[in-house]
């Protein structure tokens, strides 16, 4: 059985700005305040003509163009999203027809924050099983159409950006992917979502007076797991491989709270200097933020060819992934 293994990566984020200053004048918050519970300080907004599929596209684009990749050359391309154009068509048929990848099939994946991960896992299956040479895998969301804000507990959290990576067939018995550890547990299903513009809760004038179109979030209740998780995660995905904290060369988490990628490593015992935060410049793009934040590793030096690589994140549903990659180039 083929292994598989990352061999390229893009990203995209826009180049519209919201401050911690701007958020000052929006909702009784202070810059100290959210600096001190996120560690986050700007987020990255996309204008208003720009979509989930347009970022997509141009993280889509980018990594494909870092290894020459032909789109024609596809077999599939997933995009991990909570944002998507429109309920339907897929958002992942919108960027197989813009970027040329006439020879791909593809889907979109929805599990929040743990989307990507998600996505990696199902890439490097589809790879190991032969069917598949190359597999694009695209996190991108709009975060700010769905942020309410006058609601100070979510609005301070998230912005928008995209990432994308290549996922190939290992080539003479290459290292790749080592293994990973997915969960769901749908009883936390209620402390963080969307209540309205699905089947159970359709558009009406009362979901959108009563702001239901909005991320909804029980913020202590998504801390506690978030840490407990992926704390969890992360070692299982060590033990199920044989590897050691002390093994790992960087951690890249889901960056959806300082305090929680803080306690995470903590608790694994990864000294933050091989921990890549990267929260305060983006907030939390949901799909986005393990792309994005692994290209700053890659543009920092941090991250090098045979580098033993853990991710690991949580997300809404409650979803929880981890994936233990050795880095391809």
């Amino acid at each position: 059985m083929p292994g598989a293994k990352i061999t390229a990566l893009g990203t995209y984020t826009p180049p519209g700005m919201l401050t911690n200053q701007d958020l000052e004048r929006l909702v009784e918050t202070t810059n100290d305040w959210i600096i001190d519970r996120t560690g986050i300080s700007t987020r990255r907004i996309a204008a208003p003509d720009m979509a989930t599929s347009d970022m997509a596209v141009l993280a889509a684009q980018a990594a494909l163009a870092q290894n020459g990749t032909d789109p024609a050359s596809l077999d599939a391309i997933l995009v991990c999203t909570v944002t998507p154009d429109m309920n339907f068509p897929a958002t992942a048929c919108l960027v197989q027809h813009r970027i040329g990848a006439a020879g791909a099939w593809g889907f979109d994946l929805m599990a929040a924050c743990s989307g990507f991960l998600y996505g990696l896992t199902t890439a490097a299956h589809l790879v190991m099983s032969g069917s598949h040479k190359k597999v694009l895998v695209i996190g991108a969301d709009t975060m700010s159409r769905i942020i309410d804000y006058k609601d100070r507990s979510t609005c301070i959290l998230f912005g928008d950006g995209a990432g994308a990576m290549l996922v190939e067939q290992c080539e003479n018995g290459e290292p790749g992917f080592l293994g990973f550890h997915n969960e769901v547990d749908g009883s936390g299903g209620s402390y963080l979502m969307m209540p309205a513009g699905g089947s159970r809760m359709p558009a009406s004038v009362a979901t959108i007076e009563q702001r239901l179109h909005y991320v909804k979030q029980d913020g202590q209740q998504v801390f506690k797991y978030a840490v407990r998780k992926m704390h969890e995660a992360c070692q299982k995905v060590l033990e199920k491989t044989g590897v050691s904290a002390n093994d790992v060369t960087l951690m890249i988490p889901h960056q959806a709270n300082r305090r929680i990628i803080e306690a995470t490593a903590a608790r694994i015992g990864i000294p933050l200097d091989r921990v890549i935060i990267n929260i305060g410049k983006f907030g939390n793009t949901t799909g986005a933020t393990i792309p994005l934040a692994t290209g700053e590793a890659l543009a920092e030096g941090r991250l090098k060819k045979g580098d033993l690589v853990l991710f690991s994140a949580v997300g809404a549903g409650f979803t929880v992934g981890a994936n233990l990659w050795r880095w391809s180039y």
